[in-house]
């Protein structure tokens, strides 16, 4: 049997919540990049990835149309889970520093990844509706790891605004005014660490705005703060 988060991944992946969402992911994975022409695509809603014990959450924005979307795993299979997975294994929190595609062989130690959107977005621009609407399944994906998590590393602006409320909601204390994001920004929410972090985006790694190692720097800080000791 399923442990609850098994469970609620699956409920995720069966989400018809927003139509325009619906409509976009379906149309990628029906038209396809070429690249990818003879894969079959996910084309649902991305669940969070890592074991139920995590002392970490990473939190990004959504999938990407021929990453996520296409691979059915978050940040994988695309430029952006390049760079996060090469980093997560340089500090010790992944077996293997890639992420192709499900069942690669990928493990996470003490660490989850997640998204406050689950579907690939048009643009990569989900509307607030969108994000409010998501919100319940990051709530309860949040209220299970609540037992054992520490820290959550925060990968951009979008990431922070919606996990705020997000957090709020599963009961931890967010004050007001609510913190401001920005890269290497650190709040303490009842014990919970956030810090903050350039989104892993080509935007950010190409013109050099996140380097790998200040990626690998705001790992090392969440590994200290969330006591993870080095994998045997």
């Amino acid at each position: 049997m399923g442990t609850e988060l098994d469970m609620l991944d699956g409920e995720i992946t069966r989400c018809r919540a927003c139509p325009r969402l619906v409509a976009w992911r379906e149309q990628v994975a029906a038209d396809k990049r070429a690249a990818y022409r003879a894969e079959t695509y996910w084309g649902r809603p991305v669940p969070g990835f890592g074991p139920p014990d995590a002392a970490l959450a990473i939190v990004g924005l959504a999938p990407a149309a021929h990453g996520g979307n296409r691979t059915g795993r978050i940040f994988t299979g695309d430029r952006s889970g390049d760079v996060l997975y090469a980093a997560l294994h340089e500090v010790g929190l992944a077996n293997q520093p890639i992420a192709t595609h499900r069942g690669d062989g990928l493990t996470l130690y003490r660490t989850r990844i997640t998204a406050p959107v689950r579907c690939a977005p048009p643009a990569n621009k989900p509307t607030p509706t969108e994000r409010d609407t998501c919100r319940p399944w990051l709530v309860r994906e949040l209220q299970l790891l609540r037992p054992t998590l520490r820290v959550v590393v925060v990968l951009g602006a979008f990431g922070w605004q919606a996990l705020l409320p997000a957090l709020s909601a599963a009961g931890w204390p967010v004050p007001t005014p609510r913190p401001r994001f920005g890269h290497g920004a650190e709040v303490v929410l009842d014990g919970l660490h956030l810090l903050g972090c350039y989104h892993v985006s080509q935007q950010n790694t190409f013109t050099g705005r996140l380097t790998p190692a200040m990626l690998v720097d705001v790992l090392r800080r969440a590994i200290d703060l969330a006591g993870i000791a080095a994998p045997s």
